[in-house]
């Protein structure tokens, strides 16, 4: 009896969190979705779909693309500056690899809401980046940088970032380095070598760190209040305005359950493309 008893032990305190924290709020939004908001808030369960149908409405729609638009933005920039990045420390030695991912890593350490105030310190008009403008006469007067879609960009791409360095990182680490000396050794330049060897082969890296930036940028709120100052609204503030300042719990489900179906169609995509890249190489190896 012990013995049956055993596995199930271990994984109970798992099932158990995984109920409490995902399954029954997950669950609740649902049916929270097809309710009616009370008169002084809470929800009535008379069964509708107007909360449904109101959250594809042109005016929520259009939060929808922004939000798309600035997280594909943070996606893009991420990348960009991500793959350099963990392309350069996968070729210093093993000694200093480890310290540099540590320093990757290290504003995890911080709390996030000190990040981000940090970055209104930066960017507002007596901050460091109009300072640095001013003293090298590249402008004349300071730039209005702070409240702007591009200071929510720079904050969500600081987020996370280390996400897409490590991600990456770990795909080049998993790539056979014959490849690439094969490619030296019959005459390749490095840029040829990068575009035609190392690129294509680590592609599943850059799909699910560009994914993974995206799907946490689209459900931010925090970065979007405070370095858009409430100018640049996304569905994530849309959704917490709902919950808090409306009161408005049916309506603020619908739009999360919204943004719930968009985040696991991007990743369930985002599976199915890596999993087809697998079975290509697997046959290219076979053949």
């Amino acid at each position: 009896m012990n013995r049956k008893l055993g596995p199930f032990l271990l994984v109970a305190p798992g099932l158990a969190f995984w109920l409490a924290f995902l399954i029954i709020p997950c669950g609740l939004v649902l049916a929270y979705t097809f309710m009616e908001r009370g008169t002084y808030g809470g929800v009535i369960p008379n069964l509708n779909f107007d909360n449904l149908a109101r959250a594809f409405d042109g005016l929520y729609l259009e939060i929808f693309v922004r939000s798309a638009r600035i997280a594909l933005e943070a996606a893009i920039v991420a990348l960009v500056i991500g793959y350099p990045a963990a392309l350069a420390i996968s070729k210093v030695s093993l000694r200093w690899q480890m310290p540099l991912l540590l320093i990757v890593i290290l504003p995890f350490w911080s709390n996030y809401l000190i990040r981000t105030y940090a970055w209104i310190v930066m960017l507002n008009r007596a901050g460091i980046v109009n300072q640095a403008l001013l003293s090298t006469g590249l402008i004349s007067q300071p730039l209005n940088l702070l409240y702007t879609e591009a200071s929510v960009v720079i904050g969500l791409v600081y987020s996370y970032l280390p996400f897409v360095i490590l991600t990456i990182y770990a795909s080049i680490q998993r790539l056979n380095p014959e490849l690439t000396e094969a490619s030296e050794d019959l005459g390749a330049t490095p840029w040829k070598t990068l575009t035609r060897i190392t690129l294509p082969l680590t592609m599943p890296g850059i799909a699910a760190g560009g994914v993974f930036v995206f799907v946490l940028s689209i459900g931010n709120f925090v970065t979007p209040q405070l370095l858009g100052g409430g100018r640049m609204k996304m569905v994530g503030n849309l959704i917490q305005d709902q919950f808090t300042a409306a009161r408005d719990w049916p309506f603020g489900s619908a739009l999360a359950l919204v943004l719930i179906t968009i985040m696991l169609a991007l990743l369930t995509l985002q599976g199915r493309i890596q999993q087809r890249i697998r079975k290509i190489e697997k046959e290219e190896e076979v053949a």
